[in-house]
């Protein structure tokens, strides 16, 4: 694998972490939204109830994009494990040798602790 290719599965690799982390804390956003939303039921009042309806509208939505983008983020991420397969079949013995560099520079890294 050349170096170019490796930063850019690298990169990607950041990009899918970071989007799963950014979907894990919009989970617990929104289940958050809906505890304090369920915990205003009962309170009386018209403007109240209204208010409540209406968040609770923009959470089932919120959760309908939610679970299209995860979607998408899984294929995506099949499609990167299949290329790194059909990489791997194709070139093993470069595979092994990007896998003992990176091996060596993580060693060198503890090391420094």
């Amino acid at each position: 694998m050349t170096a170019k290719k490796l930063d850019h599965a690298v990169v990607h690799e950041d990009k899918q972490t970071g989007a799963e982390s950014l979907i894990g804390e919009f989970k617990s956003l929104m289940a958050d939204a809906e505890a304090l939303i369920k915990a205003t039921e009962d309170h009386p009042g018209e403007a109240i109830s209204s208010i409540r309806n209406k968040a609770l509208e923009t959470l089932a939505g919120a959760k309908e994009s939610l679970s299209g983008v995860e979607d998408k983020l899984l294929d995506k991420a099949k499609v990167a494990a299949e290329g790194a397969d059909d990489f791997v079949h194709r070139n093993p013995w470069e595979a092994v040798g990007v896998a003992a560099g990176l091996g060596l520079l993580i060693g060198l890294f503890i090391g420094r602790r």
